[in-house]
């Protein structure tokens, strides 16, 4: 098995009715992104302006070149509240981890520890994997 070229990873809560200040109240640091449903928005490459359907609040870890998505995950949890009641209080916004994985080989893999998996599932974080296939990042970049 090979090692991950690389891996972001996002943990993201979504709402109608999400204020992104008690989000970030509640977990104790302020958000990589966030806006309220109804909000203009202004794309930074495009310039196109749209409203939010939804609100958000998203944390991002840095980019790990190779992958390291349990430091990742370790990265942003240990910058937020350990108390369980405010994590209680957030899960109607159905908090998730969105990481994506990109391959560096047709082959490759990687553990997630139990003391990991604990720590998300004590937060009631669910984990998104999207896996990105060596090819297409070449197909991205042309021939």
């Amino acid at each position: 098995m090979g090692v991950i070229d690389h891996s972001v990873a996002t943990l993201r809560f979504f709402g109608d009715d999400l204020v992104p200040e008690e989000i970030t109240a509640l977990l104790g640091a302020n958000p990589t992104v966030s806006y309220r449903k109804g909000q203009e928005l202004v794309g930074s490459k495009t310039g196109i302006v749209r409203i939010a359907k939804t609100g958000s609040w998203r944390f991002s870890a840095a980019r790990r070149e190779p992958e390291d998505l349990e430091a990742q995950i370790m990265e942003i949890l240990d910058q937020l509240t350990q108390d369980p009641s405010a994590w209680e209080s957030l899960s109607r916004f159905g908090p998730d981890l969105f990481c994506g994985l990109f391959m560096g080989s047709s082959n490759d893999g990687l553990p997630l520890s139990a003391k990991v998996l604990l720590s998300l599932g004590q937060r009631g974080i669910a984990l998104g994997l999207d896996i990105y296939d060596v090819g297409d990042q070449r197909s991205e970049l042309g021939p």
